[in-house]
């Protein structure tokens, strides 16, 4: 089954597990196999942390999500490293990748597997299946019994997150698939009775999958079981009518005929056709069933007749009242080939048909795919409208023509419904009111395509009539009423691939990562996704990475996305041209943003305008599809919608204009951050650089949840836009120190003060240089890293003396105190924090004098001067408290409470420790927590409750490995082994 040179096996076909042969690995909790799934998932693919983010808990993730991540990577890498395989999963600049190699994961064996058998399947003659029929399996046949042998189970057994039902389901669906390509050459080989239980044991469990039942009706009917494979069929249409409105296919129907005859076919009738190739890549994505979506027509889906065009259609006049029978008018284009996934928008859209009369309204961005989705629809639900299926092209984002106006649209219609020339009043009026007569009584399925607005399309609705009406715009038609609205969204992955897969072929197969790539590139953007497609087909020597690596370049990637006249940034273009002067505008200069979303007021500040005004032309620019929504009050690009944004700003915007828009957003970031953390962290303020306030004003903050909100919500485009100017690189990185190190942002940290230091360095700025170093120090510090810590510490105090920096050079000693703590070089660190203690004296920094003193605290606590310690926390409390440094005073409580435990006041260091939680928790100061309640599990330990003290310590591990505090960690992992010498916590093993 796996490669015997293999050691490390990866699963994801039934509970999530990583094993390495006989060797006995740290088990993961559940959250952390989660990840692992997804990573695996997406095997090759690299992650962002905000794409895993959505995976795990979809558009509700909890504050903790970014901690949580870094958490389970920890872990994961944990699990691998006991297997000697921690290069598996690397770190790259856009996220994490996991890379397993041949044979190691069930889910790329099964696709092997499978893309094998099909090859198999391939390389066999007709002549050969036939002679072969009877000799027992063939490979194909063997080789698709082996993939499904790889299932241990439902695919994710034991994963409960976001992502996880929707992947299940299109695993189950690739099951299923084989299962029934087995099941045919089964048939075609005569043996129908040992699949009889196999087939009716998958039935039960998807009674609703028309191959199955078909199959089974055929293996019944050949087993001279007539009746039975009758009732089979009985009970499929009976479900398939009650739970979906729908009846069964011809292919169904054809095999139901065969079964009433008793004439089920021979081996050679039902003998499966060969496959094709373009079919073998199955990559899955999870998503909702919401997200089953399609891709964009061909461009042959531009014919689109407005009048009859063959004599088919009725060309003479059609008289109202009774008569013996209408032609069809038969004017739908055609249904493309390759129309991939929107699965749940087609039943949507089915079901929604049997009212009376009814308005669909699909909207969506260009290139989404409304009129592919609407087109398929009309051609399924063709039956069911006897009386005509008529389309209309209302031009509303057509190149070089105008839109229709109700007028023309009318007469156009009127004469597919096969109304004489003659017949066609003049006025707008009189057209819509024959109109709304000859569809009296009609079933009639009408289709506008792309309409402008609803004074378009309001005189083209029936009026009393059964028909069915489906309108494709690239505006949301929000007072249209009376119409159900559908917005489409990108395609998913699995889908995307097999749209992509259908037009390229073989080729695609043999490269499944770098397929993942461009699509990924494209935006899961139907027309993208095409166009990027048709240009490999059209060049057999590239391969599919070589189009991957076209496409990474940002510059000409929308150029790459074009075909003729045809292309992405052709189709956005049509759309901005729709838009009014203020809202082009606005498009433009977000197209600037260096950040991944915005709000209002940012928006605001980047075109100064006001707010109020800002927030009606985004709306627009939703409601345009121009901008997505993926929170409220929330703003972002699609990907390519991004970079055609920025490439207008580039032509149309002079560099000056463009630069003071972006100076005054960073202005109003800066601002805003600065007013923030004044409300979190009033203490510290005199740490932080003066910040002019700008106009418009920052966001109203009016307490410390409304600033830690802004905080958390604009982090990550805070990091992003750092490096854009130098100076502002450095003041960014200064006032969110507190934020970013009391909230365990490790990862932006790093990053935004690793920009810092380098915009120091180009500024020959050494008094920068020592800040970012000690920033950098003390976040390396707390994750365990103190060789590199003590590195960055001793250099930082190096730039300071040169740049004869008092307070800068304190900050360092006091990391070299803490560095020199964990350590155990207990007297190195104490001089340290003494000249520390005299620098911030000299300086009045009374802040850091309150901080010193605790550390030092700390210091003879280790020493072992217990007393001693005490009084320096006591010292730093009562200091803390006069200063209003709500962090300064948990942290001299919990630190009090160590020493009262040391010196046998039990109580008394409960009462610390529960203190300096509660503030810990109040404020949000979560670097402190989990130090909090070790210390309380410590004396819970002590005074004989071993209960309370797995308890707590059990809270610690988990909040250490959320926020990858390794020290923290560590020690509440030995407290519980000690407690509990025989096992430990199954989630923390």
């Amino acid at each position: 089954m796996y490669d015997s040179r293999v050691d490390v096996r990866l699963t994801i076909l039934g509970p999530v597990e990583v094993s390495a042969g006989d060797r006995s690995l740290p088990a993961l909790a559940p959250r952390h196999r989660a990840f692992l799934g997804y990573l695996l998932l997406h095997a090759g693919v690299v992650l962002s942390v905000e794409r895993l983010i959505d995976a795990m808990w979809g558009p509700t993730p909890p504050d903790t999500a970014r901690a949580q991540v870094h958490a389970a990577l920890t872990a994961i890498r944990r699990t691998l490293r006991a297997a000697d395989a921690v290069h598996l999963v690397q770190t790259r600049p856009a996220g994490y990748v996991i890379t397993p190699g041949p044979g190691q994961l069930d889910l790329r064996e099964f696709a092997r597997l499978v893309a094998k058998a099909d090859t198999e399947l391939v390389a066999e003659t007709d002549a050969k299946l036939v002679a072969e029929a009877d000799a027992g399996p063939g490979a194909a046949v063997r080789t698709l019994r082996e993939a499904l042998a790889l299932w241990r189970g439902p695919a994710f057994a034991d994963v409960q997150a976001y992502f996880a039902e929707g992947a299940r389901a299109r695993l189950e669906d690739q099951r299923l698939a084989a299962i029934e390509r087995l099941v045919e050459l089964e048939l075609a080989a005569g043996r129908h009775a040992e699949l009889i239980d196999l087939l009716a044991t998958e039935l039960a469990a998807h009674p609703l999958r028309e191959r199955l039942a078909g199959q089974l009706m055929l293996a019944l009917c050949r087993a001279g079981r007539q009746a039975d494979a009758l009732a089979v069929g009985r009970d499929y249409r009976r479900r398939l009518a009650e739970e979906q409105g729908l009846d069964p296919s011809r292919a169904f129907l054809a095999v139901e005929e065969t079964v009433l005859r008793g004439d089920p076919p021979t081996a050679a009738a039902i003998r499966p056709a060969k496959p094709a190739t373009a079919t073998v890549l199955r990559l899955t994505e999870p998503a909702a069933s919401a997200d089953i979506r399609p891709a964009e027509p061909a461009a042959a889906t531009g014919i689109r007749p407005t009048e009859p065009a063959t004599s088919a259609t009725a060309t003479g006049p059609v008289v109202a009242g009774p008569v013996v029978a209408r032609p069809v008018a038969a004017f739908l284009p055609y249904d493309i080939a390759d129309f991939a996934g929107r699965s749940v928008q087609l039943v949507e859209l089915c079901e929604g048909a049997s009212q009376a009369v009814t308005i669909a309204a699909i909207d969506g961005m260009a290139g989404i795919g409304k009129t592919a989705l609407a087109v398929h629809a009309a051609h399924r639900l063709a039956d069911r409208y006897p009386d005509g299926q008529l389309f209309i092209d209302l031009h509303a984002h057509t190149a070089g023509q105008r839109p229709l106006g109700p007028a023309e649209a009318l007469e156009a219609l009127l004469r597919q419904l096969g109304v004489a020339t003659e017949r066609i009043p003049a006025s707008m009026t009189e057209r819509a009111a024959l109109w709304r007569a000859e569809l009296a009584g009609r079933h009639v399925l009408l289709v506008l395509d792309n309409a402008d607005d609803t004074a378009q399309i309001r005189p083209l609705l029936p009026g009393a009539s059964n028909s069915l009406v489906l309108i494709t715009s690239r505006q949301r038609l929000t007072d249209l009423d009376g119409a159900r609205t559908l917005s489409m969204d990108v395609l998913p992955l699995p889908d995307s691939v097999a749209l992509f897969t259908g037009i390229v072929g073989e080729r695609a197969a043999a490269e499944p990562e770098a397929v993942a790539e461009v699509l990924l590139l494209c935006g899961f953007l139907p027309l993208a996704v095409r166009i990027a497609a048709t240009r490999l087909r059209h060049r057999p020597r590239w391969s599919v990475a070589q189009l991957a690596e076209r496409l990474r370049d940002e510059r000409r990637r929308l150029t790459e996305l074009a075909r003729s006249e045809r292309g992405v940034a052709a189709a956005f273009t049509l759309s901005y041209r729709q838009l009014t002067a203020d809202q082009q505008r606005l498009f433009r200069l977000l197209g600037l943003h260096p950040g991944r979303d915005i709000e209002p007021h940012a928006a605001a500040a980047l075109a100064d305008l006001p707010v109020e005004r800002t927030e009606d032309l985004l709306e627009d620019l939703l409601d345009a599809h121009m901008l997505q929504q993926r929170a409220f009050g929330r703003y972002t690009f699609h990907d390519l919608l991004r970079h055609y944004a920025a490439q207008l700003a580039a032509e149309q915007e002079p560099p000056h204009v463009g630069q003071t828009a972006l100076t005054r957003l960073l202005g109003h970031q800066l601002s805003t951050a600065s007013a923030a953390m004044d409300v979190l962290y009033p203490d510290s303020a005199h740490r932080r650089p003066r910040i002019e306030r700008t106009a418009p004003p920052p966001v109203p903050l009016q307490d410390a949840p409304q600033a830690l909100a802004w905080l958390d919500a604009e982090r990550a485009n805070l990091v992003l836009a750092a490096d854009r100017d130098l100076t502002h690189t450095g003041l960014l990185a200064t006032t969110l120190y507190r934020y970013l190190y009391d909230h365990a942002h490790h990862d932006d940290a790093l990053a935004l003060y690793g920009k810092a230091l380098q915009a120091a360095r180009r500024r020959e700025d050494p008094t920068g240089e020592g800040r970012a170093l000690t920033d950098l120090g003390w976040v390396h510090q707390v994750q365990g890293s103190h060789d590199v810590a003590r590195d960055h510490f001793d250099r930082a105090l190096a730039a300071c003396r040169t740049s004869e920096d008092l307070r800068g050079q304190a900050r360092a000693l006091v990391g070299i105190g803490q560095v020199s703590t964990d350590e155990g070089e207990h007297e190195r660190a104490r001089e340290a924090n003494l000249r520390a203690l005299e620098l911030f004296r000299e300086i009045g920094d009374r802040f850091g004098e309150a901080v010193t003193l605790d550390y030092l605290g700390i210091v003879h606590e280790r020493l072992g001067q217990y007393a001693r310690a005490a009084d320096l926390h006591r010292q730093a409390l009562a200091l803390s408290r006069e200063i209003d440094s709500r962090g300064g005073e948990a942290d001299a409580l919990d630190n009090l409470g160590v020493a009262c435990t040391r010196l046998g006041r039990h109580a008394e260091a409960r009462d610390h420790h529960e203190q300096a939680l509660e503030l810990y928790r109040r404020f949000g100061y979560r670097r402190g927590e989990a130090k909090a309640l070790n210390n309380l599990a410590e004396v819970a330990a002590t005074t004989g409750d071993p209960g309370q003290a797995v308890r707590l310590h059990t809270a610690a591990l988990d909040l250490a490995v959320e926020l990858n505090n390794p020290g923290e960690e560590k020690r509440a992992r030995q407290a519980l082994a000690r407690l509990l010498p025989t096992s430990e916590p199954s989630d923390h093993r």
